[in-house]
């Protein structure tokens, strides 16, 4: 069957597409810009830099963080976990995260072990969500971390992360906030919500390039860099520097990615996140609704649009989610992501582990005449 129009629902990953001024951008820097940030004192490399630095700010303003410096770019939310987690964490140190995890949480901690640091993964319930008491009850002695998504990958479910943050400020841990999710899709504050860490994909809700992602660290939060290198300044030195953001950011910079990332947050600023909350909401509510209505179809998660985010994943009984996939490509030209998501601790906790689940994430370009044409798709599926 050949399908002329390809319906993208597999926004969670990689939101598509971007916005037209994040095109431009890249491509102004490609090919008028071109040279190292911080390289160099010519004018290609200042106006590097000057895009590097404007970026940092944007992110700045759309999370209250007061001082950019604290920002730092990274290739990925993974690697600003990793440098998060193993830049903080010593042996005897004791860790609290959630059964919802992604695995750019889970690895790097069950990589730690083998240094003498301990975690918990505190159960959450089936529609994936975490009660604060729960993490409460798992604090030790030895506690120094609490490293938590906001949101699901799997399911959407969106944590209480305000009031998980509050208690860690509380007892002096650090809070690591995974916003893969929900970073440009929920509002965040990192004064408001108590977070130390926050880790983001520039992505995803941020409408960036993929290779592109950051991690902000507070003035007080002390982490050892997990790679080393050229910083630009400070080379008479062999050590990596103790001035932010350079003791993070070693190596060439992603200039190109960096500032179409830029140019994608003043999209958020503009629009508001607000908006896209709402428009991504609406959707979510006309997709749930509607695919609980199919005789044989189950969805997983909370169920409900304003305790999660535009992510829905789903089963048919008595089909493999690879094949229910696969027919959405081939005959539908619908793009949705199948299987364990990256989170095998997230479908045990819902009860989907191994075979795992449809997962469908409209973003907020999509439609909702395009729901309805991938509900009824998916209605199509289940009469075959």
């Amino acid at each position: 069957m050949s399908v002329e129009k390809l319906i993208y629902f597999d926004n969670a990953a990689t939101t598509f597409p971007k916005p037209e001024e994040v095109y431009r951008k890249v491509d102004h820097i490609m090919r008028n810009v071109g040279a190292n940030p911080g390289r160099s004192g010519h004018r290609m490399a200042l106006e590097a830099n000057r895009i590097i630095l404007d970026a940092r700010d944007s992110i700045a303003r759309l999370f209250n963080i007061e001082d950019s410096s604290k920002i730092v770019f990274t290739s990925n939310t993974t690697e600003a976990l990793n440098i998060g987690i193993k830049g903080f964490l010593r042996p005897g140190d004791h860790a609290i995260t959630s059964s919802m995890e992604h695995n750019s949480v889970v690895r790097p901690l069950k990589a730690l072990e083998k240094t003498g640091v301990e975690s918990t993964r505190v159960k959450c319930s089936s529609e994936g969500i975490l009660d604060p008491e729960d993490v409460r009850a798992a604090i030790r002695p030895r506690t120094r971390l609490i490293a938590i998504t906001h949101a699901s990958n799997v399911t959407g479910s969106i944590n209480p992360i305000r009031e998980i943050g509050a208690f860690a400020r509380e007892k002096g841990i650090v809070f690591l906030l995974d916003a893969a999710q929900t970073a440009g899709m929920l509002p965040i504050d990192v004064e408001r919500d108590n977070i130390d860490m926050l880790a983001c994909p520039g992505h995803k809700g941020l409408f960036g390039l993929q290779g592109t992602g950051f991690l902000y660290i507070s003035p007080s939060v002390r982490l050892e860099p997990i790679k080393d290198g050229g910083t630009g300044g400070n080379s008479e030195m062999d050590t990596m520097p103790d001035t932010l953001p350079e003791r993070f950011e070693a190596g060439t910079m992603n200039t190109p990615g960096i500032g179409g990332l830029g140019e994608g947050v003043e999209f958020v600023l503009k629009e508001g996140v607000d908006k896209i909350r709402h428009h991504e909401a609406n959707l979510t509510d006309r997709l749930i609704k509607g695919l609980a209505e199919i005789k044989g179809v189950t969805v997983y998660g909370p169920g409900d649009a304003n305790r999660q985010m535009a992510v829905v994943a789903f089963n048919i009984t008595g089909k493999d989610p690879s094949d229910i996939g696969f027919v959405l490509d081939s005959s539908f030209g619908i793009m949705a992501r199948v299987g364990l998501h990256c989170a095998p601790d997230a479908h045990r906790t819902i009860g989907t582990f191994p075979q795992g689940t449809v997962r469908l994430s409209p973003g907020y370009f999509n439609t909702m005449e395009e729901v309805d044409f991938v509900v009824d798709a998916v209605r199509k599926i289940c009469s075959i």
